[in-house]
């Protein structure tokens, strides 16, 4: 007869207020004395009879403290033997049960291996340009602006604002632009070739003063001060000087710039958004010199003083430039700046912490590498559900496994056990076991980090030599044995011993309920991250598969080409008669990012130019034969010819453009724009150049697809520095090895450098490709992490149902309703994960793919497919033991019985 929690209530109240009980002893004396009670009870005697007689039987209230008081002394007195006994228990259960063992050390330390490559990651991610000692007070300044209808974001400024900021505002203690004019082709007096070279820029002189960038040799307030003057990296210095002083020595940047160096200066950390090996003073720029305040072009970074409001300069400095722009509009539209901004325009420019500028920028174009923050978000994400996955499978398998140790549980209480001691206990095999994991995944991740480094283009490393990070995985690995095993040490240490050894333990609903709980989450992850994958992968795919408005195939790029010079037209003229050469063009505009790309604004001939008639688009310089090589298709008018010599003031618009204007078919069209010259970045208000509009090309992408097609204009002009040939065979080898041919005999100093649209094409997206394969390989291992405590969770629940299976077998059921019976559960707990998964799946699928103006639809039937997947890998997992134990021979089942 088991006791009320009234009557145990009183019992507890009662030897409190007898003050017989230590509070160390209570629950064991507690539990003892109920035990007793409750087998008088079941000889018929009354509760509070019961009750005295195995209070008497205890002898006197001093004989009951000092009993307690020597077993406190033993236990107390035994620490090492016990410490040293539960090590010894500890491992010999884990070697009893060696697949159990071995599925929860498996899981937890792959688990744990993808958290502490991801946390690696993460970390790295975060600490981008935490190496500037002045980071605090360091600022970039961005383009922000809108102007008859069109928008737009710059991470640049104009060339005017950073002097104009040193000598108006106090505030600013330092100011450096930097102006990126992209690669060259770098050689010295004494070298015979030359390298391509793409980590350049100039800079201003107080760029080491901002900056916390190390000076190898020469002297940091003047490196950069005097015109055709050049800092470079320490590695440059040994690329092209070896053990020589570098400083003092010319280095000639394409053929014809002769540079001098001045300085060297250690290499720009990988954890930095500036990661320049040439750095040249901005005073050889004469664009650096201009006036022009409607131009962006120099990405400018203030360093402001100490104690300075990031708020009150950014309103300081929008007034000041407001006065200097104003005139500019009036002779550009005649509108003062109020009647410029009624008109619903506006221009701003913007404060952007140092911090923020690798993790929080989204431009279309910038100074150096940059992140996402939204992904270190995701993968945050992932390496915690990995985790919590990884601690559920050992959760499940433990109070699963809870039954048969709960006779083990009651022996240890009935030979004088303290419940604590068993806490104890099972805590030092999660514990143990965890250490194991956390030395396992310590070795795994060390294997997986170079080909994860690959992967993500990191040169990460484990910290392997530090104390710290050893003190934190052994700090980690206590808090997550704890963490894991507290449930299930607690819950089987509070068995009653003499409910266990009668055979009257029910494990109840509450432990089913919760692996059940932990089942479905697991399912519910696996199912997110199956159809994160397939969303990533279907866009991808989309990208590469959708219609561009021009053929990306078989398009071989030649870089350089304006090294040729005047030989450029007979390097071309021979490149055309090389067999299976469809075509070829000459023009540093490419549709892909990482060519030229110049934008201004026109209006329609005969109207004065306001912000109603102004359309602001890309203006590329190409040739002829521009447009048959990419294979783009003229839907209004012709392609351009060089024989008709009207053509040089002729442009061909794509449908936005034509658009935009207003134009109509059949009608002879003319735009107009400001001259502007390009070697001085300076716009004349008072002179004009008309192009007469001759035909109208298909919209075509000529940037990312997270952007609309924009307004673009092409016009004949030379623009030299890229060479675009178009073949007709599948035999690449042979194109490439003719034109390198033809090449070397133009040149034979200078390298070959190509590459192929498609390929370029393809570098866009990039990070979304690395995205794909990242959620690849971690949501398979989220999978197979939940496999491995599905599969144990079914052969456990398998071998607790073996005597139950043996009576169906004998009374006629077949194998394929016992796995019926068996994998039933588990197809429920899907079903719910699924139903729970889908709605959270399809809400993240939509906000990733809003980064894209142009996105796949996402239809039921990936949802369905990953739920599909989920129901074929469960099925799977749990089928093995489902079939073994059906199949087993029910003698042998019953036999026991």
């Amino acid at each position: 007869m088991e006791l009320s929690t009234d009557q145990i209530d009183y019992i507890q109240k009662d030897i409190n207020y007898r003050g017989i009980v230590y509070d160390q002893l209570e629950e064991e004396l507690l539990d003892h004395i109920c035990t007793l009670v409750e087998k008088k009870m079941e000889d018929g005697a009354r509760f509070i009879d019961a009750y005295d007689q195995v209070i008497e039987r205890f002898g006197s209230e001093q004989q009951i403290q000092h009993i307690q008081s020597q077993t406190l002394i033993l236990s107390n007195n035994n620490t090492k033997i016990m410490l040293r006994n539960y090590f010894k228990i500890a491992l010999r259960n884990l070697s009893r049960h060696k697949f159990y063992s071995f599925i929860n050390v498996a899981g937890l330390a792959v688990g744990l291996a993808c958290c502490l490559v991801i946390t690696l990651f993460v970390m790295d991610e975060l600490s981008y340009d935490d190496y500037h000692t002045k980071k605090d007070r360091i600022y970039r300044l961005t383009s922000h602006g809108a102007y008859g209808g069109n928008q737009y974001v710059f991470p640049v400024a104009p060339a005017p604002l950073a002097p104009a900021l040193i000598t108006d505002l106090p505030e600013v203690e330092k100011v450096v632009r930097f102006r990126s004019r992209g690669s060259y082709l770098v050689t010295t007096p004494q070298m015979t070739e030359s390298y391509k070279e793409h980590k350049l820029i100039f800079a201003d002189k107080d760029f080491f003063q901002v900056f916390s960038v190390p000076m190898l040799k020469g002297n940091p307030e003047t490196a950069l001060k005097d015109r055709m003057s050049l800092a470079i990296s320490r590695s440059i210095a040994q690329k092209y000087f070896a053990n020589e002083d570098p400083v003092g020595k010319t280095m000639i940047l394409d053929g014809a710039q002769e540079y001098h160096v001045t300085a060297v200066y250690e290499d720009m950390p990988a954890n930095g958004h500036l990661q320049f090996n040439f750095l040249m003073s901005m005073a050889s720029l004469e664009e650096s010199k201009n006036t022009e305040w409607l131009s962006n072009n120099f990405y400018t970074y203030v360093l402001l003083r100490e104690g300075t409001s990031q708020s009150d300069f950014y309103q300081k400095m929008n007034a000041m430039a407001a006065g200097y722009i104003e005139p500019q509009l009036i002779a550009f539209i005649g509108k003062t700046m109020k009647e410029f901004e009624e008109g619903g325009n506006k221009i701003d420019f913007k404060v952007q912490p140092l911090n923020d500028i690798y993790l929080h920028s989204d431009f279309i174009f910038d100074i150096g590498p940059i992140g996402d923050i939204s992904y270190i978000y995701m993968f945050s994400a992932i390496a915690i559900f990995i985790l919590v996955i990884a601690c559920i499978n050992f959760m499940n398998l433990s109070t699963a496994r809870s039954s048969n140790r709960a006779k083990e549980v009651g022996v240890r209480k009935v030979l004088g056990s303290f419940r604590s001691h068993l806490v104890r206990q099972f805590l030092t095999e999660t514990i143990l076991l965890c250490l194991i994991a956390f030395a396992l995944a310590i070795a795994l991740a060390s294997i997986a980090l170079p080909f994860f480094n690959e992967l993500a283009g990191k040169n990460m490393a484990l910290p392997v030599d530090s104390l710290t990070f050893y003190a934190i995985i052994l700090g980690c690995a206590l808090f997550i044995g704890i963490l894991a095993g507290l449930y299930p040490a607690f819950f089987l240490s509070a068995f009653k011993p003499i409910n266990v050894l009668k055979g009257k333990l029910a494990l109840g609903t509450g432990s089913s309920f919760i692996r059940s709980g932990l089942v479905v989450f697991q399912f519910f992850i696996s199912i997110l991250l199956i159809i994160a994958t397939a969303t990533v992968y279907k866009q991808l795919n989309y990208i590469q598969s959708k219609k561009l408005g021009y053929d990306k195939e078989q398009v071989l790029l030649v870089n350089d080409a304006y090294m040729l010079g005047t030989k450029m037209a007979a390097f071309k003229e021979e490149l055309s008669q090389l067999p299976n050469v469809a075509n070829v063009s000459i023009s540093g505009y490419m549709p892909v990012q990482g060519y030229n790309r110049s934008d201004m604004s026109f209006w329609e001939q005969g109207l004065e130019p306001t912000e109603d008639n102004m359309v602001n688009m890309q203006i590329w310089d190409v040739d002829e034969g521009y447009i048959s090589t990419l294979g783009m298709e003229v839907v209004l008018g012709r392609n351009f010819n060089k024989d008709i010599a009207s053509d040089s003031n002729a442009v061909i618009l794509n449908e936005a453009a034509f658009k935009a204007y207003g134009f109509e078919e059949g009608k002879e069209n003319f735009i107009q724009t400001f001259f502007y010259d390009y070697a001085t970045g300076q716009t004349r208000p008072d002179k004009l150049i008309t192009y007469r509009v001759i035909g109208v090309v298909k919209d075509f992408h000529f940037e990312s697809m997270k952007e609309n097609i924009g307004r673009l204009g092409m016009r004949l002009r030379p623009s030299v520095s890229t060479l675009a040939i178009r073949f007709s065979t599948s035999d690449i080898q042979t194109v490439i090895s003719s034109t390198e041919d033809v090449w070397k005999k133009f040149t034979a100093e200078l390298p070959f450098n190509y590459t192929f649209l498609d390929s370029d094409f393809g570098n866009m997206y990039r990070a979304e490709q690395r995205l794909a394969s990242v959620f690849t390989i971690f949501a398979g291992l989220a999978i197979l992490i939940g496999c491995l405590g599905l599969f144990a969770l079914a052969s456990f629940m398998a071998e607790q149902r073996t005597k139950e299976i043996g009576i169906r077998k004998v009374l006629g059921a077949s194998v394929g309703k016992i796995v019926f019976m068996l994998s039933k559960e588990f197809s429920r707990l899907i079903i719910i994960a699924f139903i729970i998964a889908a709605p959270i799946a399809w809400w993240a699928s939509s906000t990733w793919l809003d980064n894209y103006s142009y996105r796949v639809e996402i239809g039921v039937g990936l949802y369905l497919l990953a739920g599909m997947m989920a129901f074929l890998i469960a099925w799977l997992t749990v089928g093995y033991h489902s079939v073994k134990a059906a199949q087993a021979n029910p003698v042998d089942s019953l036999r026991s019985e």
